[in-house]
């Protein structure tokens, strides 16, 4: 197996990582659970709301794709699985103050907490950036005392508010309530994070339709964009209570 697929199983497992690549001052590194802030009044956007969630799809990297397995309990825990040529190649399990990784590729492991993970990589994120990501959810202040800035545009309310020296910016679709887009912009490091969501469908038993594509562009200072694109088979909500499994093989190297 060459090294196309290691690699997009790498970007695929550090999904969580790849917004805060360059949100360095955006999150706090403090290791207690943070309550989701609501949605301010002014913001027309319509959070998804469920207890349990399960989805089948996609990731792809370039040229290379892998088919990827996400199970949710909203604010609690996240776990996915990712399988090249129907054989797993990763897992991840995350909670509001752990992260776990399997990368069988590498036969290799990682276990800590999201501020171990910020100091080693340099790279703050918290559970609620991540699950605003991954369901195209209204990514709030960190601080509730951070007023956005809203102004309407058409169909589209665009909403802005800096927070530690970054734009924040996110387009949210009025006719539907969920956002489009998602930017993060540090103009002093040259960074920027653009998550665009599209193929809206509406979800059984739910009010609120479900992007079924989201695209993840990363851009670094003198590097080229690293773009990931997750494109959902199906999604169901609260069809029961689901399980996480993750347990670490024998002889597999602890990454540190």
């Amino acid at each position: 197996m060459n090294n196309r697929p290691a690699l997009l199983l790498s970007v695929l497992l550090a999904l969580p990582l790849l917004l805060g690549s360059c949100t360095k001052k955006l999150l706090p590194t403090a290791t207690q659970p943070s309550a989701t802030n609501p949605v301010p009044e002014a913001v027309k956007a319509i959070n998804l709301d469920f207890q349990f969630m399960t989805a089948k799809g996609k990731a792809q990297f370039g040229d290379q794709s892998a088919n990827i397995n996400l199970r949710m309990r909203k604010d609690s825990a996240i776990w996915l699985s990712a399988s090249l040529l129907g054989i797993e190649g990763g897992r991840l399990y995350i909670t509001r103050d752990s992260v776990q990784v399997i990368d069988k590729l590498r036969r290799e492991y990682y276990s800590g907490d999201f501020a171990y993970l910020s100091q080693r990589l340099n790279v703050p994120v918290t559970f609620d950036m991540l699950q605003a990501l991954l369901l195209g959810n209204y990514l709030a202040p960190i601080s509730p005392d951070t007023q956005p800035a809203v102004t309407t545009e058409g169909t589209v309310q665009r909403v802005r508010y800096e927070q530690a020296g970054l734009l924040i910016m996110q387009l949210v679709d009025l006719a539907q309530g969920r956002p489009r887009q998602l930017l993060v912009q540090d103009s002093v490091q040259a960074n920027q994070v653009t998550v665009d969501y599209a193929d809206f469908r509406q979800l059984e038993s739910n009010p609120q339709p479900f992007a079924f594509e989201t695209q993840v562009q990363v851009q670094q200072r003198q590097q080229p964009p690293t773009l990931v694109t997750l494109t959902y088979r199906s999604i169901d909500l609260d069809k029961g209570r689901l399980q996480f499994p993750f347990s670490v093989p024998k002889g597999y190297a602890r990454k540190k």
